[in-house]
């Protein structure tokens, strides 16, 4: 049988997609987003999807929708809000309510008592309040009777084409072992996937475009097309944003690799003309074909990140944002254009989650037949 897996802050499902790829079944997942659970039902018909806060899902509510008793799940999955762990909101701290979600979590984890749980977030996590924030955690875990261990995982050293950092914790209540990963690409492995790997065979759009459902412009000749297209035959939200004159302009000095600095002065924004030179470094940033493309963030705005397309004069796609992402070309997003930059650079990299899937799958074959139990009584079968 399939190891059954449920998703919390599922968003668009990158982490159920990755779990999907491993072998797992996944049950179900919730999200409080409108849009990200219309593609999350559209693209995992398999799994029943319950919106709403996590405040007002209970853990009979994700047990009905799953089909499954305290105790029968196999992992509980989910990446609660980052924003106020990431080391990019400067305000962040314990006084924000959002970095009490986890704690929404934990108590789902204590109603489903799965054997596994899974749980991601931003790195800056391990730094906000003194690490107080990953000691709760870790407390509350073992007060479950969880194992738990946690590590910051590369994108790109797992055949993602991007530089992603992010922290996951796992626990257990079985007697295997916690493994994570190990590296698949980087020096003396495969090479690292480019960005030109990820968006090469895509067709060429202008500025705004939004050409609907379009042929792809090359062949899959390279283990991450191939990986990515699948069976599709066609490709869907190649949609580009639609910049202003001022920003056409700008990009007109941008080369491969360049960035705010290779602007005439006079064009820069009032506020970066005033900018140290060794500031922004990502800012209005041209992509290298042969490099890993920065972080995808919720929208990919190029005043804030190196989001230029290659060769063309215009920000990346939806769908250039997703491959970068790892998300499968049938995958299709939902909602207003803004709505799916939001669900892309919100996921967990697919690829990225497989490897996770998968490590599990393998720590589980080195279990002992010896159950561990909880407070609650419930014992990992």
């Amino acid at each position: 049988m399939k190891k059954t897996a449920i998703d919390m802050f599922c968003g668009a499902g990158g982490l159920s997609e990755g779990f999907r790829q491993a072998g797992f079944h996944v049950l179900a997942g919730n999200d409080i987003e409108v849009a990200a659970g219309k593609t999350y039902a559209t693209t995992h018909s398999e799994a029943q999807f319950l919106g709403g806060p996590i405040q007002a899902i209970s853990a009979t509510d994700m047990m009905n929708a799953a089909g499954l008793a305290p105790g029968e799940l196999d992992v509980l999955i989910g990446g609660p809000p980052c924003q106020a762990y990431s080391v990019n909101n400067h305000q962040r701290g314990v006084h924000d309510e959002r970095a009490d979600l986890f704690r929404e979590y934990m108590r789902l984890v204590e109603g489903l008592c799965p054997k596994w749980v899974v749980m991601e977030n931003v790195t800056g996590i391990t730094s906000i309040a003194n690490g107080s924030i990953v000691d709760t955690i870790k407390a509350e875990f073992a007060r479950l009777g969880y194992r738990v261990e946690y590590s910051v995982l590369k994108a790109e050293e797992f055949g993602v084409p991007q530089e992603r950092r992010r922290v996951f914790f796992i626990g257990t209540k079985t007697d295997a072992p916690i493994l994570f990963p190990e590296q698949t690409h980087g020096p003396n492995l495969p090479p690292f996937t480019t960005i030109w790997d990820a968006i090469g065979d895509l067709p060429p759009i202008e500025n705004g475009e939004d050409p609907g459902v379009v042929a792809y412009a090359a062949p899959p000749d390279s283990w991450y097309r191939q990986y990515i297209r699948g069976n599709s035959e066609t490709v869907r939200n190649h949609t580009a944003p639609k910049l202003g004159e001022v920003n056409l302009e700008r990009m007109l000095h941008i080369p491969q690799g360049g960035s705010w600095r290779d602007i005439p002065f006079d064009l820069l924004p009032a506020g970066m003309q005033r900018a140290k030179r060794s500031d922004h470094t990502k800012r209005y940033g041209r992509m290298r074909p042969d490099g890993q493309s920065c972080t995808i963030l919720t929208k990919c705005d190029i005043h804030w990140g190196a989001y230029i397309h290659p060769d063309q004069n215009r920000a990346i796609t939806v769908r250039e944002a997703a491959r970068i992402q790892s998300f499968p070309d049938w995958f299709t997003f939902l909602g207003s254009k803004t709505e799916q930059y939001v669900q892309v650079g919100n996921a967990v990299p697919p690829l990225l989650g497989r490897k996770v899937a998968e490590s599990l799958l393998t720590a589980a074959k080195e279990r002992v037949s010896v159950g561990v139990t909880d407070s609650k009584g419930c014992v990992a079968a």
